[in-house]
């Protein structure tokens, strides 16, 4: 059974239909710009863009870079802030023409993705992934369950939001070197979400978990297990379908 899924992302906008079977990709994904400003409707026809792209006419799932209730998104620190109180399952049904979809945070559709078909499948305990991109997304679990929209991106790191010291953008806005970038900035973050959750594993997910060789043996002193994401940056297109599914 194939679904649509959407990643709305600070940069790009990507998505493709999806084998829930396999939880991978049916087909090559499709990815535009996301438009800055990032508004509700410029966002939503870019959404429409790459689903029309593959001629779909059913369900379809979106993820959301900021915390989403419902449907309706209540953050939005990486996209416009037009988006905050925004019904975005309804806009962004006007916009496909009716075609039914199912809007959830980003970080948590990738790690419910990775806690059933990649590298957090079978693990118990506390579970916690975090994507690196344009900010920090979180997704955390405990025995297999979500905690949705923890959003522990904007922890404080050095007065500063954590994203904004630790994220992927801050290393290539800022020219850092992976020693730097890893090798301070976020193993300091990490020790600092380890020193709050105690997780048995955290999972690195978004586009640096490709180069995760890298990176994972600067993150010294830190107890928990570090993997890379095993969908990589396809997580989030994987879990936005699997949320389509009756619950």
């Amino acid at each position: 059974m194939n679904v649509f899924g959407v990643d709305i992302g600070g940069s790009g906008i990507k998505g493709a239909p999806v084998d829930l079977e396999r939880g991978a990709l049916a087909e090559p994904r499709h990815k535009v710009l996301t438009p800055h400003p990032a508004t509700p409707d410029g966002v939503a026809g870019c959404v429409a863009e790459v689903v029309r792209n593959f001629g779909w006419s059913g369900p379809v799932g979106v993820t959301f870079p900021g915390v989403v209730t419902g449907s309706t998104v209540r953050t939005a620190a990486n996209v416009d802030k037009g988006w905050i109180g925004v019904d975005a399952g309804k806009l962004l049904s006007e916009h496909l023409d009716g075609l039914p979809v199912t809007v959830l945070n980003d970080a948590d559709a990738a790690g419910v993705a990775e806690m059933t078909f990649g590298a957090g499948r079978g693990r118990t305990g506390t579970v916690i992934l975090l994507t690196l991109g344009t900010g920090i997304g979180s997704a955390v679990f405990t025995d297999g369950r979500l905690v949705p929209n923890t959003e522990l991106g904007h922890l404080e790191l050095k007065g500063h939001d954590a994203e904004t010291r630790a994220s992927t953008r801050a290393k290539e806005d800022e020219d850092l070197s992976w020693e730097h970038w890893a090798g301070r900035r976020l193993r300091k973050y990490l020790a600092h979400v380890e020193m709050l959750f105690s997780p048995e594993l955290f999972i690195i997910g978004g586009g640096v978990s490709r180069k995760a060789d890298r990176f994972l043996p600067l993150l010294e002193g830190i107890r928990a297990e570090i993997v890379p994401a095993e969908l990589q940056n396809n997580a989030g297109i994987v879990g936005a379908a699997m949320a389509t599914r009756p619950r």
